[in-house]
């Protein structure tokens, strides 16, 4: 058995869940480092098989002056001494098919792919031929059943190890909302699911006087108060895993929308308590 095959397994088999955790996007080798030692400390506290995430490129940011990141080749390198320092498995997102897939497939055991990219085909081909597994989230225009395409797309491509992500649904022009059924209709792709609990409470470019970063860009805000309540949700519903991006030292203007879980031992304590109270009511 293959090794991403392997680690595939062990998450659709994680008990009470796996965590998908880590900063937006790489500010430097040294936050990137504190950060990956910081939630594996607490992961492993709560018994919580953990993916450590981060960008290297952020592609679809709110405006062009913004921070996008160190780039593929030095991002890959910071990832890969997490991924051999602290012995924890590597998930980043790719945004183009040639440029990307390929050698981001060398570094991250899990390849993922951004939700406004969830149809594009050629993209989730060349991601699924990496043999990595691939996460694919729901794009916020789209309906559940839409998931049951994209993650046949990959398994046509010949790789099984997909999941998918709920992220939110666009309500009105600026706003996203998290409805729990989706959660469930989501089960009809046949794979892991998982619940981004922090970009679910983006508001997008939402803000009338856009909060303004340095060298002149601006960023969407977000509901960050509710992460916890939708994580929450997400783990009574039962989902495979949980999404969460926590924020950075100097790029702080970049996490509106995010909370520190290695603040928050306590409400990883709660969201594992409320994960064994479901599973038992279940089998009763």
């Amino acid at each position: 058995m293959d090794s991403s095959t392997m680690l595939f397994n062990q998450l659709k088999t994680s008990e009470p869940f796996f965590l998908l955790a880590g900063p937006n996007v790489i500010e430097s080798e040294e936050h990137i480092m504190y950060m990956a030692k910081r939630i594996k400390s607490i992961t492993s506290k709560l018994g919580l098989k953990l993916v450590f995430k981060s960008s290297f490129d952020k592609a679809n940011r709110t405006s062009s002056k913004s921070f996008r990141g160190p780039g593929m080749i030095e991002g890959l390198k910071i990832l890969e001494k997490v991924k051999i320092a602290y012995d924890i498995p590597i998930v980043t997102d790719v945004h183009e098919t040639g440029q990307f897939c390929e050698p981001v497939g060398r570094v991250a055991d899990i390849i993922q792919i951004p939700a406004f990219l969830c149809r594009q085909t050629d993209l989730l081909v060349a991601a699924a031929k990496t043999g990595k597994i691939i996460n694919i989230k729901k794009g916020q225009f789209c309906a559940p059943s839409v998931m049951v395409n994209s993650a046949e797309k990959i398994r046509l491509a010949g790789n099984e190890n997909v999941m998918v992500c709920e992220r939110g649904t666009m309500f009105g022009y600026n706003d996203l909302i998290v409805d729990p059924r989706n959660l469930e209709w989501m089960r009809e792709a046949n794979c892991p699911i998982v619940a981004d609990v922090t970009h679910s409470l983006q508001q997008p470019a939402g803000r009338k006087k856009p909060l303004p970063l340095e060298g002149g860009g601006v960023a969407s805000g977000g509901l960050r108060e509710l992460i916890p309540c939708i994580a929450r949700t997400a783990v009574a519903v039962g989902v495979d895993g949980l999404f969460m991006e926590e924020p950075n030292i100097g790029l702080g203007f970049c996490y509106s929308k995010s909370f520190s879980l290695y603040f928050s031992q306590k409400r990883g304590q709660t969201l594992v308590g409320i994960d064994t109270f479901a599973q038992n009511e279940l089998k009763k």
